[in-house]
């Protein structure tokens, strides 16, 4: 082989290295987040309401005839690592919740996980989602974040850990699987 095609052979060669440095750079980091979430619709003794209504709807839902289709929420909800609310916390569900369907137990979610604690302190989490209460487990998608999370994607499975019918109180286990 000649000089000139060595020569065009390494440059080649270092074209590609430096390609696949930048790739390797550019690979997502993977994180699983797993918290709990407090909705607390009536407050017990000792605690206050994390949920306030802010609208009322009109026409009431067949499977749960106390609650409207166009019903909203604002909530404040605290997010602990553990289901016990006195497990230690480590930030805020803040935004709002509306039931868009005239047939399901279905909400319009639309969130932002706000971290207070711990290695993602400052950073936030948007969820918008649609979430059918009654199934097992449902699908968040994530539409963005700041600060250690800024330009993520991903989604979180959020799974009821207990509600009280009456109350209208859950608490909510949500695994986040996110990249940045």
């Amino acid at each position: 082989m000649s000089t000139s095609k060595h020569a065009m052979l390494f440059q080649l060669s270092l074209i590609a290295l430096s390609l696949a440095g930048v790739v390797a750079a550019s690979a997502p980091t993977r994180t699983h987040l797993q918290f709990y979430m407090h909705d607390i619709v009536t407050p017990s003794p000792g605690t206050q309401a994390t949920v306030a209504r802010v609208a009322r709807g009109t026409t009431p839902l067949p499977t749960a005839p106390t609650t409207n289709f166009g019903d909203m929420y604002a909530i404040d909800d605290p997010l602990t690592e553990g289901p016990d609310a006195a497990s230690r916390a480590v930030g805020r569900a803040q935004g709002f919740y509306l039931f868009a369907s005239q047939t399901e137990l279905a909400l319009l979610l639309s969130i932002n996980m706000v971290f207070t604690a711990g290695p993602h302190n400052g950073s936030t989490v948007a969820v918008l989602a649609r979430d059918l209460i009654p199934a097992d487990v449902r699908e968040l998608p994530v539409v963005g974040g700041t600060g250690a999370f800024r330009g993520v994607t991903g989604y979180g499975l959020l799974r009821t850990h207990f509600h009280n019918v009456s109350a209208h109180n859950a608490v909510l286990r949500i695994d986040m699987y996110l990249s940045v």
